[in-house]
């Protein structure tokens, strides 16, 4: 990789030219990029223990002749030279998988021309700015977390005429705070405008909840709780189901595990409505196979009434894509908020469980949509609507059509961003944006 910044759309624009002019007869070509500019910092009791930046790119040339087709991805160097004769081997090697490749039966790709362009700067600090204000908002504290931050880039050409650019700036910085005993209090900062106070705030916030940990934790044994969850935990409920909830090709093999809520047979409650949602601008408006993606309407006042369709699945089950990415995974997920001002939460919930964060989630059994997981830090016994102690983690096992049916008393008004903080092989993109819920009942299992 070179050293020099590389002006990526510029570089991939004139890459794609020369990669679509190398077409034969009887081929379509379809490009994808995958790049970033990112800095990585990780820390310990408030002091960096790891710092560094990453300059990468991938491109994956996609060749199709009929109902064969093959794929390869290469990592770009920012030489054009170097990457064209690269593209070129690359090629040479398709053609010749191609002849011994049989054909897909359910292959299919968009034809069309189209020209889709993100370009959101934002405002990302510099990492050096970055150690600095974390030594000062957290003096004196145990902070250890993780900050990644920088430029995300998706682009997309086809030699059907298709170019597509998503080049977006923005961070996700989460971090805990512990104690001397071990316990945490884990918060993060997410989006595409740094704001220093914004982060002090956060830090302070989690700090002055640390007091709450002299207290002796609070025993519970299994059985039901009215219990809170805030943003971080609703994300590790709905992110689960998130992978194949929504999947057409799980609802057509009667897989998923809201099939029952797809298929009408079970509801949630009426002010719960999700949506795969662009406009919230956190993942491209175009996937791998060409088509344009669009926002779809997944769950309306508690009803199934959508699915991510990709295009492997419009063609074996004879459906409409709608843009999905070939996992048929939701991306950037939307969920209504209701009336619950944040400020009236511990209020609201009056005696029971504040849970900060879960980890650990798996279904347990798909017919019932039923979940099991641990809760993690920052989870709270509340009485009278102060929070009275800390909680050790429990085990919970308990169904999504509950939790988001008859369970459901109050959502917060305000939903919060939180972003995808995958950063394995590359950063991601995507995220989620959903509100706190107040349920009657949870159910703790040890």
């Amino acid at each position: 990789m070179n050293r020099a910044t590389i002006e990526w759309d510029r570089h991939f624009a004139a890459l794609a030219d020369e990669i679509i002019g190398k077409r034969q007869a009887g081929e379509e070509i379809l490009c994808s990029l995958s790049a970033e500019q990112s800095d990585f910092i990780r820390f310990n009791a408030a002091k960096v223990r790891q710092i560094g930046s990453v300059q990468q790119g991938h491109l994956t040339l996609r060749l199709i002749s009929g109902e064969r087709h093959a794929y390869s991805t290469l990592t770009v160097s920012g030489s054009m030279a170097q990457d064209l004769a690269d593209v070129a081997q690359t090629l040479l090697t398709l053609r010749a998988s191609l002849l011994d490749t049989g054909a897909d039966p359910h292959l299919l790709f968009d034809q069309s021309s189209w020209q889709r362009t993100t370009f959101r700067t934002g405002r990302v600090p510099q990492a050096e700015a970055l150690v600095r204000t974390v030594g000062e908002c957290a003096k004196g504290l145990d902070f250890v977390g993780f900050y990644a931050g920088g430029t995300i880039i998706e682009g997309f050409a086809s030699s059907t005429g298709s170019r597509g650019w998503y080049q977006v700036s923005n961070f996700n910085f989460s971090w805990s705070l512990y104690d001397a005993n071990g316990r945490a209090i884990k918060t993060s900062y997410a989006g595409d405008d740094w704001d220093d106070a914004v982060f002090a705030r956060k830090v302070d916030e989690a700090a002055r909840r640390l007091e709450y940990f002299t207290q002796t934790p609070k025993v519970l044994t299994r059985g039901s709780y009215r219990t809170y969850f805030a943003p971080a935990a609703m994300q590790e409920l709905i992110g689960l189901i998130g992978y194949e909830g929504f999947s057409a090709r799980e609802h057509a093999t009667a897989r998923s595990p809201l099939y029952k809520l797809n298929s009408g047979t079970q509801n949630f409650d009426p002010r719960i409505s999700l949506s795969e949602d662009l406009d919230l601008g956190l993942t491209p408006a175009f996937n791998e196979d060409g088509y344009l993606r669009e926002s779809v309407s997944l769950i309306e006042q508690g009803r199934g009434i959508g699915q991510l369709t990709s295009a492997r699945s419009a063609r074996e089950y004879g459906l409409r894509p709608n843009g999905a990415n070939a996992a048929e995974m939701t991306t950037s997920l939307s969920m209504t908020g209701g009336a619950l001002p944040e400020a009236e939460v511990l209020a609201a919930l009056g005696t029971g469980l504040y849970v900060g964060n879960l980890w650990y989630l798996n279904v347990s059994d798909r017919t019932q949509c039923r979940l099991t997981g641990m809760t993690r830090f920052a989870t709270f016994w509340v009485e009278d609507g102060q929070i009275r102690s800390p909680v050790d983690a429990m085990r919970f096992d308990d169904s999504l059509y509950r939790l988001l049916g008859s369970e459901v008393e109050h959502l917060t008004d305000t939903p919060e961003l939180l972003l995808e903080d995958s950063t394995w092989g590359q950063r991601r993109t995507g995220g989620m944006k959903l509100p706190g819920m107040v349920v009657r009942s949870f159910e703790l299992t040890l």
